[in-house]
């Protein structure tokens, strides 16, 4: 679901974001781990999204996108559908912005992830992700209410906002040879490339896709957008069924692979972060690393970028997934 005649978003737009998020969003930290770079023979520069604002880069693409809004659509206020991490960002942007939020969460959302969500002043509209269309309800919420619709991914501003994560990597980190991203609808990746195009052109980005939802892989080998049901993964947050219609074009022409990363591999990276490198990641955050890890992707002796794209997870949670 996407405004189809918003124009796609470009490098600019990116470059525009990131001065409407000065002071605003976090410049979030690069980490180096010398295990990390013996382990897989190559410098690893860790991209700590996990530390933004609501705990992941969703911020970035919220704030751009609500900042953006006419005066109407500040006081009729905002409505999104999100797992959780969308749902954080856009109630936060929206409180900061002094606008009416509702969010459409499926009803086994991380019970951090929403009880955040509800914190930051938003309503929260529950749905059963398996058997109900969150697009369909949200559609009609909006329509009700008047309130203007903000999809997680596939918008041109929410892009361009995602974009300013990698733009930041690039400048502080120099001559990477590759860029490891998470990807479920493709925000976060399609605004890396455009980042990358301008800033990195030498580059090569890999998106990185749970191997039970790897719609977005499929859907660059068919040449079309691929649907899939909605996939069983513990990377909550890519439990997405397709790429968007704005963000496949751009992952479908610059992006240079995309490989997949099992749940065992991504309990794996999880572990490692929080034993040796003392953070906290959520599953979908670790799919970058899990993908440099496991996905085929020669990158002994490279200089190689891994987004870490966000760290809210229940701590019972990630402690089972610690204990396997």
């Amino acid at each position: 679901m996407t405004e189809h005649t918003a124009p796609p978003p470009t490098y600019d737009d990116v470059a525009a974001a990131a001065h409407r998020l000065k002071g605003m969003a976090h410049r979030t930290p690069v980490l180096r781990s010398s295990t990390a770079d013996e382990q897989l023979g190559a410098q690893l520069f860790f991209k700590c999204e996990n530390l933004q604002r609501t705990g992941a880069f969703k911020f970035r693409g919220a704030f751009n996108t609500l900042a953006q809004f006419t005066d109407e659509q500040r006081e009729r206020g905002v409505l999104a559908f999100s797992a959780g991490n969308h749902a954080q960002a856009i109630a936060l942007s929206a409180r900061l912005l002094d606008m009416p939020a509702a969010i459409v969460m499926p009803e086994d959302a991380p019970a951090s992830k929403m009880a955040a969500t509800r914190d930051y002043g938003a309503q929260v509209v529950t749905y059963n992700r398996y058997t109900e269309d969150r697009e369909a309800i949200s559609r009609r919420l909006a329509l009700e209410r008047g309130m203007t619709l903000v999809p997680p991914f596939d918008h041109p501003h929410v892009i361009a906002g995602q974009g300013t994560a990698a733009k930041e990597l690039f400048e502080e980190v120099p001559d990477l040879d590759y860029l490891f991203v998470c990807v479920g609808g493709g925000g976060l990746l399609a605004g890396s490339l455009l980042a990358a195009e301008a800033l990195a052109p030498q580059c090569r980005v890999v998106g990185v896709e749970p191997a039970a939802g790897n719609d977005g892989q499929q859907s660059v080998k068919a040449g079309h957008v691929v649907q899939i049901p909605t996939p069983h993964t513990i990377a909550d947050g890519a439990q997405t069924q397709a790429l968007g219609q704005l963000t496949f074009p751009i992952i479908q022409r610059l992006a240079d692979d995309m490989v997949t990363a099992t749940d065992e591999q991504l309990v794996e990276s999880l572990r490692f972060f929080a034993e040796r490198m003392k953070i906290v990641v959520e599953p979908t955050g670790a799919l970058a690393f899990a993908g440099a890890q496991h996905g085929n992707v020669d990158i002994h002796g490279a200089r190689v970028g891994i987004l870490i794209s966000g760290g809210n997870v229940d701590l019972s949670r990630l402690a089972r997934f610690l204990a396997d």
